[in-house]
């Protein structure tokens, strides 16, 4: 019994990486300044706005600034709280600062249930629809029937395209900030970051009838004191039917794999993929779920892809949010 019990830890310290604590909580500053856009024009601006949820508590929300309005609205489809500020014409100078403490608890899924209850396909039909960039059918379709060739439960279908994404992807360091997803682009060539390696698995597994899903967070750092501007991060949830969603981050094996010189075939990147399927670090929080995204109050321009950054528009044209001499904004993280 003393050496089943030794084995059971030893298995259990190595799903989680050295270093990596079970809680992470701290104060996130979002500081934007729009004045350096073009005066005469209306500016509107729109930021993901984190709640608290099971896994992460959301309090001291303070909102500062000189906009002409302000206030707290949730997207149609998705449901996901939107920041929204706007200036008028005349208005030269245009600030906005948004902070929020915020706790997040590490996510731990292990012995996900084997036996599948029935369940109803149309209540999770949103789940299992195609997007704009991600599409389920044709070639998309084919290669996932072929990933999950003998599996018959979600569970098994969920785990097939997670290991295949994980050895077939890659993380591609200078692709423009989280990627776009476009999936058709993706299977030429499936290299890219986070949206990218995470828009992959979504399609493959929606075209195979596993309900899936992005979510967009922002990491939290490790030091005291942190420059989180560019920290945009997203993974993946699919619905195990009878259980609940189980978050999967296949692109953050992947980015282990490039940072760390990885090779498939070493211990440690294992160990990264067995924690990364039904595990989540602490050190990142939702902000955001969903694509092909109408914000509230509805933006001027098309749909918006995803929205992981703020976004604004000037005069109903969109600023570049990837573009920090443009759209001047600023976030930092400082632990509690």
């Amino acid at each position: 019994m003393k050496k089943l019990l030794l084995a059971v830890v030893a298995f259990s310290l190595a799903c989680v990486p050295a270093a990596w604590a079970q809680s992470r909580s701290g104060k996130v500053t979002v500081e934007v300044d729009l004045s350096q856009q073009d005066a005469g024009k209306d500016v509107k601006l729109w930021i993901p706005y984190p709640v608290s949820d099971r896994y992460q508590t959301v309090s001291d929300i303070r909102v500062e600034g000189n906009f002409a309005g302000s206030g707290v609205y949730t997207d149609k489809i998705n449901g996901t709280p939107i920041l929204y500020a706007n200036w008028g014409k005349d208005t030269n100078s245009r600030k906005l600062t948004f902070s929020f403490a915020v706790e997040r608890e590490e996510i731990s899924m292990r012995n996900l249930p084997t036996t599948e209850p029935g369940w109803n396909y149309a209540e999770y039909a949103d789940y299992l629809t195609p997007t704009s960039m991600g599409p389920i059918d044709g070639e998309v379709k084919a290669l996932a029937t072929k990933i999950t060739k003998g599996k018959k439960t979600v569970l098994e279908k969920a785990k097939a395209i997670y290991d295949w994404t994980c050895e077939n992807t890659y993380r591609d360091p200078d692709t423009r900030g989280c990627g776009k997803g476009d999936v058709c682009e993706l299977l030429k060539k499936p290299g890219g970051k986070c949206t990218d390696i995470s828009s992959i698995y979504i399609a493959l597994a929606r075209a195979v009838g596993v309900p899936a899903r992005e979510v967009f967070g922002l990491r939290l750092g490790k030091k005291a004191e942190e420059d989180i501007t560019t920290w945009q991060h997203c993974w993946v949830e699919f619905l195990l039917p009878g259980y609940g969603w189980v978050p999967v981050d296949p692109a953050d094996v992947r980015k282990a794999m490039l940072v760390e010189k990885l090779e498939l075939k070493d211990a440690k990147t294992k160990q990264y993929r067995d924690y990364f399927f039904g595990g989540i670090d602490a050190y990142r929080f939702k902000i955001a779920s969903g694509r092909d995204i109408v914000l509230n109050p509805p933006q001027a321009d098309m749909k918006l892809n995803t929205f992981g950054y703020p976004y604004a528009e000037v005069g109903g044209k969109v600023v570049d949010w990837l573009d920090p001499k443009n759209f001047r904004y600023r976030i930092t993280y400082k632990e509690k």
